[in-house]
């Protein structure tokens, strides 16, 4: 059970994080985040901090810096057991360093080691990352800074939490403050912004409201998600945006190179919308971990995660057609099954299932969610009844990697739709499960948009499954494509589908590629066309460029992790080279900065300070235990 006791020094002072600075700018769909930790030694020793927060699953880490005094020190992308060791062997020699890295666990876990800060010194901590903004059931854009971190439960016989140990404290301790600004523009109007938290009013910055600033109010405790959701006007426009490669770098590399970005919002033909499937098997997947008795959010309402995840499968099961096959799976340490297999959805079996799903409470311990996952694998699939799979959970797990590989070598007898309970549940494993499965992913963190939510998932999952997906290009003479993302597995009417590619080679003036997506739907095929300049986009920085290079870089760890144990035709390599030459974090790397400045070692022992972060308060685990890895 994680220590809910907060941590304080000999003397009783604050732990040595101070503030957060927090500076976001959303370009369309693309969100980059700025964020500056500032850090304090008040204790006589030297001091050793370890923070571990968590960042969207899809972000792409692209700058870490530290100023101490009046040095700044930029952080270099090295491989990781390298890093590792440089980072000891400065600490040893009595320099300070700074050792930024991903949890092997999961990709939304980062673990921050500000190394021999000595008494009285103060550090600023500077990281930045890239990620895309995920589309909402009513349009809206959706960015969340998480602020409430949830133990992540580690499975049993699993070797250890393969993580820092981190104190977590109640919300309502936590001794740092939060600032938090953005700036938002887009080549479409603003039409709001909202947020779960106070905001300040939206400031527009010309008459035609497509750029505007946004802060939270003045006294926000950094209690609970800051969660922003950004409308604009035909929200639904396919979009491409071309980034000019880096000067610096070699012409024919991904960052020397010009990337495209095509944003794609399919539209399917009416006459096959208008023969919606009724039909399908669905299997329906509900955590009961002690965890989920915990509250939904930090607000007064006192909603539990478990009664959330409740009224959104009842919601669903209200809304099947009849005719179809259903089954709910429940799963903590342990799972269970209310059917023996899936059984036709009617009256009677709706009312036996509703009955049994308002009496579920979470009592079954752990979070042992791979083997319901195996078990509903290894059951056949109804003929004429394509499957689709639900999951409702908190993602207090800390094997993601491992569940998403199972979903994926699945891939191809069902979809799974993902439904993230509470905030602080994982965006690694809900956007995964998702991405892998050929479903969507949704959000539940109140009972404001929980319908909608549930019933755009519920019409995905509905709609005939999209086969035959191809992508052709049509490029100017002397143009050519490589595309960084892995192939399209899914297409919904209405989701967006990303696409990012590199493109090699010199294009005339005023030139025009040309992007086409073709597929069959219910026995028609269909495509969706995109016409786009090859003139590069002004102020885009390198925001694509680094998306473009962690798209490739998940793509290549998932495909080492498949072929583990067997030739990988240097996977792994390939990894660390695109990360150190892109500066994106990865599996297979970490950023480490050294002062090499100081040359007096310092004396005495180095303490080591874990720093506390919010916590919900889990209930005692039955079955299981818990880890100390923390998540937001």
């Amino acid at each position: 059970m994680v220590n809910c006791c907060g941590l304080i020094t000999a003397n009783k002072d604050p732990v040595p994080l101070k503030s957060i600075e927090v500076e976001l700018e959303v370009r369309d769909h693309v969100a980059t985040v700025v964020s500056t930790l500032n850090y304090e030694n008040k204790e006589d020793k030297p001091l050793e901090a370890v923070f571990v927060f968590p960042l969207p699953g899809d972000a792409a880490v692209c700058h870490f810096s530290a100023q101490i005094g009046q040095t700044q020190i930029v952080a270099e992308v090295k491989e990781k057991q390298k890093a590792r060791e440089e980072y000891d062997d400065a600490l040893s020699s009595g320099q300070q360093a700074f050792l930024l890295e991903e949890s092997e666990q999961s990709p939304d876990i980062f673990s921050l080691s500000v190394g021999s800060l000595p008494p009285g010194e103060s550090a600023s901590i500077r990281l930045d990352y890239v990620t895309e903004l995920a589309v909402q059931a009513d349009d809206g854009l959706r960015f969340c800074l998480p602020a409430v971190l949830n133990p992540r439960y580690q499975p049993l016989g699993s070797g250890g939490s393969g993580g820092v140990q981190v104190t977590s404290v109640p919300a309502s301790l936590v001794p740092y403050s939060l600032s938090f600004s953005a700036r938002v523009s887009s080549p479409r109007p603003i039409s709001k912004v909202e947020s779960s938290c106070s905001l300040d009013p939206l400031q527009y910055l010309n008459s035609e409201q497509t750029q505007a600033t946004i802060k939270l109010a003045a006294g926000h405790k950094f209690d609970r998600d800051v969660e922003l959701l950004i409308y604009y006007k035909d929200a639904h426009q396919p979009t491409a945006v071309v980034e000019a490669g880096q000067a610096s770098a070699e012409l024919g590399s991904l960052m020397g190179d010009p990337v495209v970005m095509v944003s794609l919002y399919p539209e399917f033909p009416q006459s096959v919308m208008s023969s919606v499937a009724s039909c399908g098997e669905f299997v329906f997947l509900l955590d009961r971990s002690g965890s989920m008795d915990c509250p939904i959010n930090n607000s007064k309402q006192q909603e539990t995660r478990i009664s959330s995840a409740r009224d959104t499968l009842l919601l669903l099961l209200k809304s099947l057609p009849m005719g179809c096959y259903f089954n709910i799976y429940s799963f903590g340490s342990s799972y269970e099954h209310i059917f023996p297999k899936s059984v036709e959805y009617s009256q009677q079996t709706m009312e036996e299932a509703l009955k049994k799903v308002g009496e579920m409470g979470a009592n079954l311990g752990g979070t042992e969610i791979l083997s319901p996952l195996q078990h509903i694998y290894s059951q056949s699939c109804i003929p004429s009844q394509p499957r689709q799979l639900f999951v409702f959970t908190d993602g207090e797990v800390g094997n993601t990697k491992q569940v998403l590989d199972l979903v994926k070598k699945n891939s191809g007898s069902h979809r799974c739709f993902s439904f993230g309970i509470g905030e602080g549940s994982s965006s690694a494993l809900i956007n995964g499960l998702a991405k892998e499965g050929g479903g969507h992913a949704q959000f539940i963190t109140g009972t404001d948009r929980m319908q909608p939510k549930v019933m755009q998932s519920l019409r995905f999952a509905l709609q005939p499954a999209v086969v035959d997906i191809s992508v052709t290009w049509d490029l100017p003479k002397g143009v050519s494509v490589t595309v960084l993302s892995p192939p399209i597995t899914a297409l919904f009417q209405g989701q967006r589908s990303l696409i990012y590619a590199q493109l090699t080679g010199q294009s005339p003036k005023a030139a025009e590629g040309c992007v086409t997506v073709k597929y069959s739907l219910a026995g028609h095929p269909s495509q969706n066309q995109l016409r786009f300049s090859l003139k590069p986009a002004e102020d885009t920085g390198s925001t694509v460029h680094r998306l473009g290079a962690r798209t490739l870089i998940r793509s290549l760890e998932m495909e080492e992790r498949e072929r583990r144990g067997q030739p990988d035709g240097g996977l792994k390599e390939k990894v660390v080279q695109l990360s150190v030459q892109s500066g994106v974090s990865s599996s297979f790397t970490a950023f480490i900065a050294v002062n090499k400045a100081d040359g007096e070692a310092i004396q005495g022992p180095l303490v080591r300070r874990n720093i506390p972060i919010a916590w919900m308060g889990v209930p005692p685990m039955k079955g299981g235990r818990r880890s100390c890895v923390l998540d937001l």
